[in-house]
């Protein structure tokens, strides 16, 4: 299995290779070759997920070392639950984003199926690569590959917003260098393990530069992860591109989460001496103005995209701002939650297209100052004249609802329910073991007198109250575009544009129906994750497979 672990990185690596070698004009032999090569990798991660989940095993790891040098003079992908999780995760969302672009949008420019697959190519090195200059690289590739995604389908809208995105994200990539660079002057290391070993050993006089270091490291990641204020790029870029990188584009932010969660509970453990929990409190304060941020956008949006916009940035908001306090129980059901708004939301993105252009007769772009009226209602409110009357003289206002329309309605539904953390759904389960955490820091009937103290409170407050905020303008959006419907045409639903949506919010469902099963997988992860001497004694004591030993020549015979 471990053996395994190359298959994320290589197989889109070899799939976009093999890809820039077709013309243009084989899309079909290309979007087969995606769909294939996608689902070949989603296989691959259900499989590692697996083999890390494994009962009997307290902490499963795998160490791959590529140039079989050992830590920390090598290249080392590492796999844990956590990662196996995110690889799971991501193989799943970019399935059905590209079932989804099969229907059409894939055609709208070139090099689409190369740079999904180069994108897909760096997100899985981010997840496993060990060592702090290799993440430099796959964030590049993903970066790099996410520029020509968001620009896919050309417009001026999305010109302008692609050179913003590109502008911060060079920006982030320049913090990211120095503050790595920094980190190699103190430590001597970018070994991920290494450094955890490293820190708790910096001198006193050299603390304040290392502090100011993993600062500036954190901020290009806050960046990725939309963290307020840092995070004014993510609506217009995210809305105006097409809906299946749209979807897509709904992991990125989980990277930047990963990327905090993962390097702050390694290198500022509660075992890393005088620089324990360095930045705790940080995470939680941004995370909530992240949280108040995305629910009072939700609030004032109009447009779908938009909405599933600033739900992506209140879902970064909740994750950091629970990752902030350190506790086991919490980030279990934070990782809980991770999966099931990141599918609720890139299914938002998918929904929106569809609706759009249903809402203006096949239209892409949508005049978003037209109103839609209550068809059986005058300006004044009050019942109009002349219309299908029954025997009391009741207006009739029942139809038969097309079953694309009932598809399109219970799918937002579902979104709705996630995405604000109504019952009975994931995003419910999630939200209430957060709560619960919040309350029971040490669990159910073991908590007497542990306050959760003003951060506690008031992430308590913002959970419940954000998701007030998105249930009211994800409802009022939902009226707005589903109940005044009545001189618009039936909405053409293609079964390739109606399928990833379906497999999308299956997924939350399935997380409902084993949420006991998943909860113990997640509790697990978050006891890996507080500690870090499992991994850094797994990624440290791997060590080089001995090459082949060539037999001895036989001793020439001597002449007779």
């Amino acid at each position: 299995m471990p053996h395994l672990m190359l298959a994320p990185i290589a197989l889109p690596l070899l799939t976009a290779a093999l890809m820039l070698l077709l013309r243009e004009e084989r899309q079909r032999l290309k979007l087969g070759l995606n769909i294939a090569s996608t689902f070949l990798g989603l296989m691959v991660g259900v499989a590692l997920l697996l083999w890390t989940s494994q009962a009997t095993v307290p902490t499963t790891m795998g160490v791959y070392l590529p140039g079989n040098w050992p830590a920390p003079f090598g290249i080392v992908l590492a796999l844990d639950r956590l990662s196996a999780m995110m690889l799971a995760l991501t193989s799943a969302v970019a399935l059905c984003s590209i079932v989804f672009a099969a229907a059409r949008w894939h055609r709208a420019g070139v090099h689409y199926h190369p740079l999904f697959q180069f994108q897909l190519m760096g997100l899985a090195g981010a997840f496993l690569t060990a060592d702090l200059f290799n993440l430099f690289v796959f964030f590049e590739i993903m970066l790099a590959a996410s520029y020509g995604l968001l620009l896919h389908g050309s417009g001026r809208t999305r010109v302008q917003a692609g050179l913003h995105y590109i502008a911060i994200n060079l920006a982030a990539s320049s913090l990211f260098l120095i503050g790595v660079s920094m980190l190699y002057g103190i430590t001597g290391t970018l070994n991920m393990a290494d450094l955890a070993q490293s820190i708790p050993k910096v001198a006193d006089a050299d603390r304040g530069l290392l502090h100011a270091a993993a600062a500036i490291l954190a901020t290009a990641f806050l960046i990725k992860a939309a963290v307020w204020p840092l995070n004014f790029w993510l609506v217009p870029a995210y809305s105006a591109a097409t809906a299946p990188a749209g979807a897509l584009f709904a992991l990125m932010t989980k990277v930047g989460v990963y990327t905090i969660l993962r390097l702050w509970t390694l290198m500022f453990s509660s075992e890393a001496g005088p620089s324990a929990l360095f930045g705790s409190l940080w995470l939680i304060g941004g995370g909530m103005l992240t949280m108040a941020f995305g629910g009072i956008g939700m609030l004032g949006s109009q447009r779908l995209t938009h909405l599933a916009g600033y739900a992506a940035i209140l879902s970064s908001g909740t994750l950091l701002a629970a990752a902030g306090f350190g506790q086991n129980v919490l980030t279990a059901s934070l990782l809980y939650y991770l999966p099931s708004s990141t599918l609720a939301i890139s299914a938002l993105f998918l929904l929106a297209d569809l609706i759009d252009r249903w809402r203006n007769d096949g239209a892409t772009l949508a005049p978003h100052e037209r109103h839609d009226d209550a068809p059986f209602l005058t300006a004044e409110l009050v019942p109009a004249e002349g219309l299908n009357l029954d025997e009391d003289e009741t207006v009739l206002i029942g139809r038969i609802i097309p079953a694309a329309a009932a598809f399109l309605g219970l799918a937002y539904l579902l979104c709705t329910l996630v995405v604000a953390g109504l019952p009975p759904l994931s995003g419910f389960v999630g939200k209430f073991a957060m709560l619960t955490a919040l309350l029971n820091p040490l669990g159910l009937g073991s908590s007497a007198g542990a306050q959760p103290g003003m951060p506690g409170w008031t992430l308590l407050a913002l959970l419940i109250v954000t998701g007030l905020f998105a249930l009211i303008a994800l409802t009022r959006t939902g009226i707005r575009y589903f109940w005044t419907t009545h001189d618009r045409r039936r909405p053409q639903l293609r079964v390739l544009e109606g399928l990833p949506i379906a497999l999308l919010l299956s997924g939350c469902i399935a997380l409902t129906l084993y949420a006991g099963a998943v909860m113990r997988f997640t509790q697990a992860t978050a006891d890996s994750l507080h500690t870090p001497s499992n991994y850094i004694r797994a990624v440290m004591s791997a060590r080089p497979v001995p090459g082949p030993v060539t037999p001895a020549e036989p001793p020439a015979r001597e002449a007779p």
